[in-house]
């Protein structure tokens, strides 16, 4: 018997007869529609992103408020609203794409729970590059595709397309746990939900 079979053996012997959903407690399931899109949004501002509410007519308006001035954008193909401006990606690599302050793309689903948005890199959401190299993300989530939890975007999800998904901005914490910002992706994640 080597050392693991003994201690998994003691580990079986101390659980027999333990019910093993005894005392689980269970999450209870965000159902309203409503509750789910306002969940979701305070999920993702605990990420220190701007979260906007806004109806589809005021889409393009708050799209471009949510720029910075004269910024130089880059957006996907098949985006559904116009951005004055705005350079659609023609493959550009890494360097070219640095020279962009932001893109605007669309999500494939939002992630109450989690407060995390999915990019399947669709039409609408372009390649995963143009999504982690321009400074700042503005990104489009429609409110019907907030989901309550991963399994159920997981779902919705193909597995043989590249996926991306994004909590918040680009965030990393040195051994001194001193967050920095911007080190691998966007610094600034602004999320316009729509409806």
């Amino acid at each position: 018997m080597t050392a693991r079979d003994d201690v998994l053996g003691r580990v079986r012997r101390a659980l027999a007869g333990v019910d093993p959903g005894a005392g689980v407690p269970v999450a209870p399931r965000i159902t309203p529609a409503a509750d789910l899109v306002e969940h979701f949004a305070e999920r993702v501002a605990d990420y220190r992103a701007v979260v906007e509410r806004c109806a589809a007519a005021d889409l393009a308006g708050r799209v471009a408020a949510a720029l910075p001035d004269g910024a130089r954008v880059v957006v996907p193909e098949g985006l559904s609203v116009d951005v004055p401006g705005g350079v659609v990606d023609a493959g550009f690599s890494a360097a070219e794409l640095d020279r962009f302050d932001a893109v605007v793309t669309e999500a494939r689903v939002g992630v109450a729970e989690t407060g995390t948005i999915v990019l399947d890199h669709g039409p609408g959401q372009g390649r995963r590059a143009i999504s982690l190299v321009p400074d700042v993300h503005v990104c489009i989530v429609r409110a019907d595709q907030v989901v309550a939890d991963v399994p159920d975007a997981i779902a919705l999800l193909d597995p043989a397309r590249p996926l991306t998904w994004i909590s918040g901005p680009s965030a990393t914490s040195d051994i001194e746990l001193d967050r920095v910002e911007g080190v691998h992706g966007p610094r600034t994640l602004h999320v316009l939900v729509v409806g």
